[in-house]
């Protein structure tokens, strides 16, 4: 993958860093945005100069043609992608990197070397997912929601095998009618810091503005994706992941879990089930 990203990007990354990875279709509700907010929260760690455990963080996925956010967070994320990277202060510590033109034949590549899949999802929202179940079976842990084939995972690998957070479906519809970001980000020092490095426009200095929109939007209380309702929760579970990669032996017994329990996802099993249980034959 080193190797790839180095071809394709022209980026030199350092294998022994945590390779975190969420590669699949860029759109609001798989929370790319949510990603990206965590990697700013990471590099005012490096610049308040506090130690992380050292990433990589790779973001891949297209956006359809008339989808205007989708494709203002992939500029986001290159914008954050230029600063951090050109920052002699991140270095060693922290690289963010947009994957170009993500297709079966990268994830062929991508998949076996990630070592943390990003399975951010607002809870309710996804169907099931699939590029979750590969990623396990390469052997990657997964942080994500309580949504879609997410739930499956951690029940098969265990919960003490899968990164937990963010609100539940029942939670987050619950929380829908009293929902207030603006008071969620002034109560929270990591979210208020996130969102000063967003407005000040450090990310945007020859396009003043050009965020708003995505700005505006999390602020807003209409949010359906209840991003910043899971900001902390997703920080928080972040922090543990830094914590137990430390642990080699710990990190390597959670990842072969993973792939012993993926048998659960073959095809001979859903076709057999579906033969015996939708369509009796």
């Amino acid at each position: 993958l080193a190797d790839l990203l180095q071809t394709t990007t022209g980026f030199s990354v350092d294998t022994s860093a945590l390779f975190d990875v969420q590669v699949k279709r860029i759109h609001e509700y798989k929370r790319q945005l949510m990603n990206v907010l965590h990697v700013i929260h990471l590099y005012d760690q490096i610049l308040r100069g506090e130690t992380i455990q050292p990433r990589v963080v790779i973001i891949g996925g297209k956006a359809a043609p008339g989808y205007h956010v989708a494709k203002l967070i992939i500029k986001l994320i290159n914008n954050v992608a230029s600063v951090i990277n050109n920052d002699p202060t991140a270095k060693g510590k922290l690289q963010l990197i947009f994957f170009p033109n993500y297709r079966v034949s990268s994830m062929e590549v991508i998949c076996p070397a990630t070592e943390l899949s990003e399975q951010i999802s607002t809870a309710g929202k996804e169907a099931s997912g699939t590029g979750n179940m590969k990623f396990m079976m390469n052997g990657a842990l997964t942080i994500g929601t309580f949504d879609g084939a997410n739930i499956e995972i951690r029940e098969k690998a265990g919960a003490e095998n899968f990164f937990l957070f963010g609100l539940e479906k029942h939670e987050i519809d619950a929380a829908r009618a009293s929902y207030n970001p603006n008071a969620l980000i002034d109560q929270t020092d990591e979210l208020k810091r996130i969102f000063h490095h967003l407005e000040s426009g450090r990310f945007s200095a020859s396009e003043p503005g050009i965020f708003d929109l995505l700005i505006q939007g999390l602020r807003n209380a209409g949010d359906q994706w209840m991003t910043v309702a899971d900001l902390k929760s997703f920080i928080d579970a972040q922090k543990n992941v830094g914590e137990v990669y430390q642990d080699v032996e710990t990190w390597n017994r959670m990842s072969i879990h993973n792939s012993a329990s993926s048998g659960w996802f073959s095809s001979d099993r859903t076709i057999r089930q579906y033969a015996d249980e939708i369509w009796h034959v």
